[in-house]
């Protein structure tokens, strides 16, 4: 009966153990479970890959740099524009940007919903004196401001 007893417990050799002190025995314990662990297996060494050699384009090399389009082109601005910007020509973001810096130093943010913004005097000669308008308004108020030209 003790050999059944034996079997039962086989993988737990810290039940079979003697009792000795609770210190000795956690070492036992982790030594035998820290040995059974299986070894790591050696990597198996990488096979260096072909380098591809870059084909150095003559064309790439003496074209000039793109030019801005889209909200990033400098294009030319309306008077009014120009007088709040201080500049003749300006780029759309450049524009939104400088406007978003006045609203936010002269505290024309609705602090109960800061998406609306409240116009002073020079904004509303911007936004075709409207009192109050949305940020998502502010680029299609601006959208007049900017001459286009091809």
């Amino acid at each position: 009966m003790a050999s059944s007893g034996i079997r039962a417990l086989r993988g737990c050799r810290a039940l079979l153990a003697p009792a000795k002190s609770s210190a000795s025995s956690a070492v036992e314990v982790i030594k035998t479970t820290t040995s059974k662990q299986p070894k790591p297996k050696p990597k198996a060494t990488a096979k260096p890959k072909p380098t591809k050699t870059a084909k150095a384009t003559p064309s790439a090399s003496t074209t000039e740099p793109k030019r801005a389009s889209g909200i990033q082109k400098v294009s030319p601005i309306s008077p009014q524009l120009q007088t709040f910007l201080g500049a003749p020509e300006a780029s759309r973001s450049d524009a939104v940007k400088q406007i978003w810096s006045y609203i936010k130093l002269h505290n024309l943010q609705n602090p109960a919903d800061k998406r609306e913004i409240y116009c002073d005097e020079k904004l509303k000669g911007l936004f075709d004196g409207k009192d109050k308008v949305g940020f998502l308004e502010i680029g299609k108020l601006l959208f007049r401001h900017f001459i286009k030209t091809e």
